[in-house]
């Protein structure tokens, strides 16, 4: 077993006093233009970056010119390996060239979703701990060249990255070309966040992670120096907006997560001491944080997840942090300062690890978290719609929702129980597309309430989320739905009614929403504007 005491010091060793400028990068030196020239046409390109975090800002919007300015741009193709989503300077730059084919194995940008949607790109939607194996086995094309954002380089190929680990290892490992953006925006002490190991493949051997504090690498990448081919020196923040604050209904879900907690605790299912947190993106997860921090029943909090936000800092400001373990640190402008000005005090509460690590299934099972996900829809029998619209159209992608879900000790899905004003309902007879299903979802939450699903059949289930999450304007038609299902369905164990199951769906299509009574007044409104022209068309006949 690693002794945990000697490897947590490698995070607070103070880096500060070291040159950043060394002989090995002077000598590497180019500007982005430069780097841009020697990229290939063809290029499949490996990139650091998990979410708007540590991510290559200026060499792809040069790449992105030097197509523009070419006078045969279908020339060039882009296969685009990221760890997760990343900024515009990388993700949108490149899409709106127009010439990339592939993107794995997650995004959130417009112009890559639009891209997507019309069928222009190529998007394989992954499970994030799947993603460093299927490159590294060859089943995807091999990397011409990976480009890494960092805060240092050694003469011996120690690279340090900077906000995220995502695949960086990977890409770095495999790579036949690397190009470093030396980002001089983030100080030396970043040096020492990060925790660098990858598992051997087929060799089945335990990854030696028993608490969320464990360190069982390097915080340095290292590769043959003699692979970077050049360093471009940024100063740049990256280009998170950071998230809207929670909302009323945010907040609610939030509390209801609390009280099932402080539930589960009395019930001898949780250690007083609670378990590790895996939180989403977005309103809601920064909710369940920020309540957390004000509820003085809640003391010391370890998290284990692969995305941190500004509402850590609720949690820091509480003195409630004990410690956190994430692939990428995914701050607002502001939160990157505080981070920065207070680096030297809180290196001792976090590790940023690959993203093969935070996600692997084996250690969130042996960890024990308690994970929450947002549901993009849910139908009533529990399985839950992570990623796609109306069933075809793609929102962003499962990310890392599955790798928790599926080995969490307590999975939660929460969600708004409408949106878009009322037009659209968070809980539907029949989800259009499945991400989640039932026999992972243990919880499901919304503002009007909670369901515990577990121990349930499904029929138990589709009671329990139409009395206790379903918006109440939506109550009497799922409730409809449900009694009329078990009329006419085939068997029993799972009533549904095929022809009406997706009915809801077809009629947000159709109508621009899911309730009846919108589609009524739209077709009043429809009928009024016929009748109007139909009137128009007689006074011209009459006068004629």
């Amino acid at each position: 077993m690693f002794c945990r005491n000697n490897l947590i010091k490698i995070s607070q060793r103070c880096y500060a006093t070291e040159s950043r400028i060394n002989s090995f990068i002077k000598s590497k030196l180019m500007s982005a233009e430069d780097v841009a020239e020697k990229l290939p046409e063809k290029l499949t390109l490996g990139a650091s970056g998990f979410t708007p975090a540590g991510y290559p800002k200026v060499i792809p919007s040069a790449f992105a010119q030097r197509i523009k300015n070419s006078k045969n741009p279908e020339n060039f193709s882009i296969n685009l390996y990221t760890g997760a989503s990343t900024g515009d300077e990388l993700d949108g730059v490149l899409a709106r060239t127009g010439r990339m084919k592939l993107k794995i194995p997650y995004q959130s940008h417009s112009d890559l979703r639009t891209l997507i949607n019309n069928g222009k790109l190529n998007f394989i939607d992954m499970h994030l701990s799947h993603v460093s194996k299927y490159i590294r086995e060859g089943i995807f094309s091999p990397i011409d060249v990976a480009i890494i954002e960092a805060c240092d380089v050694t003469s011996d190929g120690r690279i340090y990255l900077t906000n995220s680990s995502g695949m960086s290892a990977t890409y770095l490992a495999l790579a036949k070309d690397i190009y470093i953006e030396l980002n001089e925006a983030h100080p030396l002490d970043m040096k020492g966040l990060h925790d660098i190991y990858l598992p051997d493949i087929h060799t089945g051997r335990p990854i030696n992670i028993d608490y969320v504090d464990d360190r069982i690498g390097t915080p340095y990448v290292r590769v043959n120096p003699e692979k970077i081919k050049g360093i471009v020196l940024t100063n740049k923040y990256d280009s998170s907006p950071g998230f809207k604050k929670p909302d009323n209904a945010s907040f609610k879900i939030a509390n209801h997560i609390l009280e099932f907690i402080l539930h589960e605790v009395e019930h001898d299912r949780f250690p007083k001491t609670l378990l590790p947190f895996q939180s989403g993106v977005g309103n809601v997860a920064n909710a369940v944080l920020a309540c957390i921090a004000r509820d003085n029943r809640f003391k010391s909090i370890e998290m284990y997840t692969e995305v941190i936000q500004d509402s850590i800092f609720d949690l820091l400001d509480s003195d409630k942090l004990r410690f956190a373990s994430t692939t990428a640190l995914t701050f607002s402008p502001e939160g990157q300062k505080r981070f920065h000005n207070q680096l030297h005090d809180l290196k001792s509460k976090f590790i940023l690890r690959p993203m093969e690590i935070s996600n692997n299934p084996e250690v969130i099972r042996r960890i024990g978290l308690i994970t929450m996900n947002t549901a993009l829809e849910a139908d009533i029998y529990g399985n839950v719609n992570s990623t796609h619209v109306l069933g075809s159209a793609m929102m962003n992608g499962v990310g890392g929702s599955g790798d928790f879900t599926r080995n969490a000790y307590r999975s939660i899905f929460m969600t708004p129980s409408i949106a878009k004003g009322g037009r659209i309902s968070a809980f539907v007879p029949m989800v259009s597309h499945v991400d989640h299903n039932e026999h992972s979802v243990q919880i499901m939450v919304s503002e009007q309430g909670l369901a515990d699903l577990r121990a349930k059949g499904p029929r138990e289930r589709a009671q329990l989320i139409i009395e206790k999450c379903v918006h109440p304007m939506y109550k009497d038609l799922l409730r409809d739905y449900f009694q009329h299902a078990q009329r006419v369905s085939f068997g029993q164990h799972t009533p549904h009614d095929l022809k009406q199951a997706l009915s809801w769906h077809v009629r947000l299509q159709e109508t621009g929403s899911m309730h009846p009574d919108h589609q009524i007044l739209k077709q009043t409104i429809n009928k009024d504007k016929e009748s109007a022209t139909y009137r128009v068309d007689q006074r011209v006949a009459v006068r004629n």
